[in-house]
């Protein structure tokens, strides 16, 4: 990536273009254009999130996963790179396992709330499957010009950020928000 930014309004996308990493010009509705705005916008969310009280390792994990996101970003914006590299996928279930060895197995559907930190994480959740879904898109378009991994990272990133938010709900002895499903609740005989 040797092109770096020295000049931001460069009128150039005023055509409803932009331009890739290798200097070749797309539309903005392109599925790449898609691609890359899920996961910039993934990683802006992160930024919000990160200005929450975090536990530090919580904190020192987000920062990297910043990163790998503008890695997967700099790869979706260039065809044929590879940026984002396999071992970013191993970190990612490395701390899904390590976080969820802390919580109480789920017996119900939680719903995306608590305190703030874990509500803003479910927002991350959200916008990781969006963005999964996304690069998704792009792969079945381009066949095999779209590794793997791309797609894995954010999948796990996705499970990971559930995952953080029922860590952050724990935080200061709080607890997940359960949905109250009727069904379930006539099943214990809690129903009309």
């Amino acid at each position: 990536m040797a092109n770096r930014l020295t000049q931001i309004a460069t009128r150039t996308g005023d055509s409803g273009t932009t331009g890739l990493g290798d200097n070749t010009r797309v539309p903005k509705t392109h599925l790449r254009v898609h691609a890359m705005g899920d996961v910039d916008e993934l990683n802006s969310h992160i930024g919000v999130l990160l200005c929450e009280a975090l536990p530090p390792e919580v904190r020192t994990l987000l920062v990297e996963v910043q990163h790998q996101l503008f890695n997967l970003g700099g790869e979706l914006s260039v065809p044929g790179f590879e940026l984002l590299k396999d071992d970013a996928v191993a970190a990612l279930d490395s701390a899904l396992e390590q976080h969820n060895a802390t919580l109480p197995r789920l017996k119900e559907f939680i719903l995306p709330a608590g305190n703030r930190a874990a509500a803003q994480a479910h927002v991350c959740r959200t916008v990781a499957r969006r963005a999964e879904r996304a690069v998704v898109a792009l792969a079945l378009a381009e066949g095999a010009a779209l590794r793997a991994a791309p797609q894995q990272y954010l999948n796990r990133l996705s499970d990971l950020m559930f995952v953080l938010a029922r860590v952050l709900n724990r935080m200061d002895g709080g607890d997940d928000v359960y949905w109250k499903s009727q069904r379930l609740a006539a099943q214990d005989g809690g129903g009309d």
